[in-house]
Parts: C-alpha cells; sequence; structure tokens
C-alpha cells in the first residue's frame, strides 16, 4: 500500500447528496476536487459546453473517480458522462453506496441503483471490468468508509492498469 495522498475525483448527485458527500471528503484520507461555489457552478452551466469543460478538466491529474451512490445517482446524466469519461482516460473507477450515511438535513435515504450497471466497460484486450460498489454496513457507515477509503482507491488504481 502507498502512503501517496491520492488525487481525486467525487461522482454524485449533488442536490440529493452533498451533505453525505461532505463527510466524505472531510475525512481527509485522500486529496478529493474542492466543491464548486452554487453561483460559480451557475455560470459554468450556462456556458456552452461549460460543464463538460469542466469535468474534463477537473478528471485530469486524477488518480481515480469515485461514485458516491445516493437514491437518484445513476439516474443523473452527468454522472454518467463522469464514469465514462474516467474510464476513457484510464483512472480508477468504483462506487460507494452512502445511503447509510447520516445527512443533518434529511437522515438516511434508500439505497440507489448501481450506476456502473448501464455501461459496459470494454478493456484494450478485450475483456469486460466490473467496478466496484462497496455497501457499508448501517451501524457504522463513516467508520467503515473512514477506514476502507485508501484501500478502495489503491485497489481501483491497480485494477485500471
Amino acid at each position: 500500500m502507498t502512503n501517496i495522498k491520492r488525487k481525486i475525483f467525487y461522482s454524485f448527485h449533488f442536490a440529493n447528496d452533498v451533505f453525505r458527500v461532505q463527510q466524505i471528503r472531510n475525512m481527509g484520507a485522500i486529496e478529493g476536487n474542492a466543491p464548486v461555489a452554487p453561483n460559480t457552478w451557475e455560470e459554468i452551466k450556462r456556458s456552452k459546453g461549460g460543464v463538460e469543460k469542466w469535468i474534463n478538466e477537473n478528471i485530469a491529474g486524477k488518480s481515480c473517480v469515485i461514485v458516491l451512490i445516493g437514491s437518484e445517482t445513476a439516474s443523473r446524466p452527468w454522472v454518467q458522462y463522469e464514469i465514462r469519461r474516467a474510464w476513457e482516460e484510464g483512472k480508477g473507477i468504483f462506487g460507494i453506496n452512502i445511503h447509510n450515511l447520516n445527512c443533518p438535513r434529511n437522515g438516511t435515504c434508500t439505497k440507489g441503483a448501481n450506476p456502473f450497471d448501464q455501461i459496459t466497460f470494454t478493456r484494450r484486450d478485450g475483456s469486460v471490468y466490473v467496478p466496484k460498489v462497496y455497501n457499508p454496513a448501517s451501524d457504522d457507515a463513516y467508520g467503515v468508509i473512514s477506514s476502507k477509503l485508501s484501500t478502495w482507491v489503491e485497489t481501483a488504481i491497480s485494477e485500471a492498469s
């Protein structure tokens, strides 16, 4: 296992899961992309090709993409774009079900669909890769994620190569 603090891109559904995502970002186990201020995000969305450009720029230079899966994440078009982009760039990729993390506004939520089920990940040799999705238990989801996150990242990176 490496002691390098990996650079990570987090993919998630902002409206539903931002407070759960903040808990993971604040763990400090890895270096994640900084959240975008709401006003800046509105500007990005209004500019032609802005969201796609922002995603491409922010995935570049990252080692891994972690899809933080809430109740509606799999249905979000930009999450699907981020997953495809990560795969095209050879990034490590995996998911974590975050429905058992407590949101101060909404509590826990229902488990969402697997966003990877909508994509076939074909390697150069023709074999099919299936990204892992971790499902931390409800009794200590935060503790499990905190203790395992670095290991999950390293596993995903090694499987991407």
